[in-house]
């Protein structure tokens, strides 16, 4: 019985061992995980920032493309060695570029708060312009901005922008004719929105964009002056620092047919200083005083027609611009043009064609001039029709044209052209018999871009583009500064020019 009592605890208390060891093992229940939940208020890619109630994309592009006879982004062969078309020059230009984004939404009783930013790496491994500019690597930061009940304050696209900005139907980054503004500058605007697709937007923008050059044309005593000519160039840039920033607005319809839209804007134009040593400021520069400000600015028309007859997805986007002392919301590069190429006469060595961007010019009282700001007017029309041939393959035909204008007469003083030709002259030695000055000039682009899509969100694309220059210099000229080498001080003859490039780009955005 003893032995029968013993064997029955000894069992019992093995059992109570057994369970309470397998009770410390098990498991202390986990939290539950807080998965990530989709967004849906905002399109497609949005996801709740777990624990908020904001909603969150990430996105971006991976780019690579090539220019052929020209620089990055397919800029033409219009200036620099490859406007001078030099052993120096690169015969094409790469660019690799990834663009990283997010892009942030929270509701609330205001409206949707919105962030956003984008920022780019870039890698080229040549530019156009030969090995002084290759193999460079740079960060860009394209917009970055925040969106509160109707107000935006950052780096964001202007008021006065389309919503296709310099990009009708193109790849390339310099289709010129009309304001680009696709990474955004500086401003603050409010945007408000009157019911059926009817918006109104006005806004304060950054002045250094909208800025192009102010030329001081001064003279120091006879045949040589401060700002020193060149063959391709006359005075030196004399803008002020800012003072006012850029006004500007649109109104817009968007409507199932489409879009149109009037933008303006309005720029102060200031110079620093009726005398300057080669465009710097010297120690005598205060007391020579400075021309009075001027107001210039710019008007924009842009019309979209979608649903052709054509084909689904077809469109035509057309925009028309005129500026005056805001020669950017035409030429929205901003370039100068100087490009070289053969003579058609015996007595030159080569040709050349030249157009000078300014927003205005001046000539101080002191050097003979009437000493107020001329503001140089510019004229533009670019767009393009696109077409789909099916859901793999487009084809877009664009164009571009622009013109720009000093006024006046280049025999006389009292005159933006007469002021301009009497400094560009200055320097220069024996003009042929049929030699004129006329700094007026006008562009002109064409391009076609085909593009296959064999799975969504991955492109590749070719784009051929002319570009004319149509300058309005007559006869040859002894030049003897001012030239850039290579380029031998000699006689050039005044020519119209023109580029033809090629680009190729694949692309797969995310």
């Amino acid at each position: 019985m003893t032995m029968i009592k013993s064997l029955v605890l000894g069992s019992a208390a093995g059992l109570i061992a057994v369970s309470g060891a397998q009770a410390a093992d098990l498991p202390v229940k986990a939290k539950a995980v807080e998965y990530v939940k989709i967004c849906s208020l905002y399109g497609a890619g949005f996801y709740y920032i777990p624990g908020t109630d904001t909603c969150m994309k990430i996105g971006g592009y991976l780019r690579v493309d090539t220019t052929f006879n020209g620089g990055i982004f397919d800029q033409p062969a219009w200036n620099g060695n490859l406007g001078q078309q030099n052993r120096l020059r690169d015969y094409y230009a790469a660019r690799s570029r990834l663009a990283l984004s997010v892009d942030t939404r929270t509701a609330t009783q205001y409206g949707v708060v919105r962030t956003f930013g984008q920022a780019n790496f870039n890698l080229n491994s040549s530019t156009g312009e030969g090995p002084g500019v290759a193999g460079t690597q740079t960060l860009g930061v394209d917009l970055v901005f925040i969106q509160f009940a109707g107000f935006t304050f950052g780096k964001s696209a202007s008021a006065y922008a389309t919503p296709w900005h310099g990009y009708p139907g193109n790849n390339s980054s310099f289709l010129l004719g009309g304001h680009d503004d696709v990474v955004g500058t500086n401003n603050i605007q409010y945007t408000a929105q009157f019911g059926n697709g009817v918006s109104g937007t006005i806004g304060l923008d950054d002045p250094y964009y909208g800025r192009t050059q102010l030329l001081n044309l001064g003279f120091v005593g006879a045949g040589t002056t401060n700002n020193p000519a060149t063959l391709i160039t006359a005075g030196s840039n004399a803008y002020s620092g800012a003072r006012a920033p850029d006004i500007v607005g649109n109104i817009r319809v968007d409507q199932a047919w489409g879009l149109f839209q009037i933008s303006a804007a309005a720029h102060e134009v200031t110079g620093s200083y009726n005398l300057l040593t080669a465009g710097a400021a010297n120690n005598n520069s205060e007391i020579f005083g400075h021309p009075d400000s001027k107001w210039g600015g710019s008007v924009m028309a842009a019309l979209q027609l979608k649903n052709l007859p054509t084909g689904p997805g077809d469109d035509i986007k057309v925009d028309v611009s005129y500026a005056k002392g805001n020669t950017k919301n035409v030429l929205n590069t901003a370039p100068s043009f100087a490009m070289f190429g053969g003579a058609s006469r015996a007595d030159a060595y080569q040709s050349v064609g030249f157009g000078q961007t300014a927003d205005g010019v001046f000539l101080p009282v002191a050097f003979g001039g009437t000493g107020d700001i001329k503001l140089v007017e510019a004229f533009g029309i670019r767009g393009a029709f696109n077409h789909n041939w099916d859901p793999y393959w487009s084809t877009s035909l664009f164009g571009s044209y622009s013109a720009i204008r000093y006024g006046g007469s280049n025999t006389d003083l009292t005159t933006a052209k007469g002021q301009w030709c009497a400094n560009y002259v200055a320097n220069k030695t024996a003009p042929s018999a049929d030699f004129s000055c006329n700094p007026d000039f006008n562009v002109s682009q064409l391009g076609l871009i085909t593009r296959w899509t064999p799975v969504a969100n991955l492109t590749f694309s070719m784009e051929a583009m002319w570009f004319h220059l149509d300058q309005n210099m007559t006869g040859t000229i002894n030049n003897p500064v001012g030239v850039v080498a290579p380029k031998p001080i000699t006689r050039y003859e005044y020519k119209d020019q023109d580029a033809v490039s090629l680009n190729v780009r694949v692309q797969r955005n995310f």
